[in-house]
């Protein structure tokens, strides 16, 4: 495992996430990233993440700092946040177990574009992009299983995002809108 980012370093390690396996097949109904894995597939990619506890009100990941890694929340509820143009943070969304969270900045090294903030004591499980390419190399049909699951999930999302801006900008100006 690679070392804790210092992005994370407030938080409480727990170690390898394989201890909590049985908790992360749970939640399979309510995770798009784990929905079409089985047992022994969940067992294997929690050997490659890392598990930490927040407690409330502490922030888990920054806006605008850059990322490498992912979270799946296993355990209680995280609260999205995006600073408006007075600085003031806005909650975006209120996450439960099941959701992943840092995809797109674990991907692209770019900065994180929301706060995630524990709105209760919450169990989360790391995936570092190094542990990713691991799998990829160690694992490769657990590592296109989980690339293909985070291209559906990144995929779906910005048709969903792409929906809402068509449907301000529809607002604004009735029958002008051109986004490309």
């Amino acid at each position: 495992m690679p070392d804790s980012p210092p992005q994370l370093a407030h938080l409480e390690p727990l170690g390898d996430a394989t201890k909590f396996a049985s908790q992360m097949h749970a939640l399979i109904p309510r995770c798009a990233l784990l929905e079409n894995f089985s047992p022994a597939e969940v067992l294997l990619l929690a050997h490659f993440m890392e598990m930490y506890r927040a407690e409330p009100g502490v922030e888990i990941i920054q806006e605008g700092d850059g990322g490498d890694f992912m979270l799946m929340v296993v355990e209680g509820k995280v609260e999205v946040q995006k600073r408006d143009r007075w600085n003031t943070p806005q909650t975006l969304a209120v996450v439960e177990g099941g959701r992943t969270l840092g995809e797109m900045s674990m991907i692209d090294g770019e900065a994180r574009f929301a706060t995630c903030v524990a709105a209760e004591p919450t169990l989360i499980a790391v995936l570092h992009r190094e542990s990713l390419a691991r799998i990829i190399v160690e694992q490769p049909l657990l590592g296109a299983k989980i690339l293909m699951e985070l291209v559906l999930m990144l995929s779906q999302r910005l048709r969903a995002t792409s929906q809402r801006l068509l449907g301000l900008l529809d607002e604004q100006s009735p029958g002008a809108v051109n986004i490309l």
